[in-house]
């Protein structure tokens, strides 16, 4: 990718997407997603889901999503803020939602009394590591559909989605009926950009009015143009991906057999989480980062990536072990 954007510095290019790396970009997407498949390049994560949700929701709309969504804990309320929508969310073992875990919120519909249903948002893979079957994402897709909602997708991390399910990327979103779609790349190598994924005929309109106004449009779009060209066209996603994912499941088998080490979580892509000792979170994280997930049961959660090395896992598990242990 880096060398995607050098060979992107030369010559004068058109600002504002209206280049050839651009263009090319666009049709590598329809390639993975679907010829109906209509790409935005923006410049952060947060950017492409709060964006997304704008393009479907009013002030009096509501956003239904897991309580451990990124959208509900890890964007600082920026959902809330720019698009003035209440959150609704849903209490989930597994952070996966369900038709049944939504439906109650499917009321009120058409009563000025209560803010209006709109939009269903999953992540794929979920904030806890889990992963989404098709059938399960085209169940939610029918209920969002019957019920005149859109279904968002947070897919920061979907090529690790992609490699645990073994399918292609449109199998799950397209396919599944998922409308708009947050595809990230830098959770997988790329430097820095994200895209907005627009799934069916007709929706996006009006989306480059928001993404001027949501200070989302770069003038020097080429850059994450021609790293979304190589990461896409050269099956950088999947070579990436897999080894994060393969890394998690060595960090799985080394800690897991650590004594008083208790997994949490099925682990289906890149991230394990489990319950640990409250006093040795510190003495661990002056080495490791990694995020305490939950303060009240000493849950963490540490995540592998693409340059993971089964050096660092056997340094890491080491080092835990030792600590476990007293030492």
């Amino acid at each position: 990718m880096l060398d995607a954007i050098a060979a992107a510095n030369s010559g004068h290019v058109v600002a504002y997407g209206e280049d050839e790396y651009t263009h090319r970009a666009e049709r590598v997407f329809k390639d993975h997603f679907g010829s109906n498949a209509e790409v935005f390049f923006v410049l952060t994560g947060t950017g492409a889901n709060v964006l997304s949700l704008a393009s479907f929701t009013r002030s009096f709309n509501s956003v239904i999503c897991a309580e451990t969504a990124h959208i509900q804990v890890d964007e600082c309320g920026a959902p809330e803020k720019f698009t003035q929508c209440k959150l609704l969310t849903v209490c989930t073992p597994d952070g996966k939602l369900t038709v049944d875990g939504i439906k109650k919120y499917l009321h009120g519909f058409g009563v000025e009394h209560h803010a209006q249903p709109r939009v269903i948002s999953i992540s794929q893979p979920t904030e806890m590591g889990t992963v989404y079957t098709p059938a399960e994402i085209s169940s939610l897709a029918d209920l969002a559909h019957q019920n005149n909602m859109i279904l968002h997708m947070d897919g920061a991390r979907l090529a690790n989605a992609a490699v645990s399910l073994d399918i292609p990327f449109k199998s799950f979103t397209t396919d599944a009926g998922v409308d708009v779609l947050s595809f990230g790349g830098t959770k997988n190598g790329m430097l820095f950009g994200e895209s907005v994924v627009f799934l069916r005929p007709g929706m996006s309109a009006e989306f480059k009015f928001l993404r001027k106004q949501g200070m989302q449009l770069a003038s020097k779009m080429r850059y994450i143009s021609a790293q979304f060209e190589a990461y896409l066209s050269k099956d950088v996603w999947r070579t990436n991906a897999m080894h994060a994912n393969k890394m998690a499941q060595l960090l799985y088998e080394k800690t897991s057999s650590v004594p008083g080490i208790k997994i949490t979580q099925k682990v289906q892509a890149n991230a394990v989480f489990a319950i640990i000792p409250a006093n040795l979170v510190e003495a661990l994280q002056e080495k490791y980062f990694f995020y305490v997930w939950d303060e009240a049961t000493c849950e963490v959660r540490w995540m592998t990536s693409f340059d993971t090395t089964p050096a660092d896992i056997d340094g890491f598990s080491s080092f835990l072990a030792s600590k476990m242990a007293g030492g």
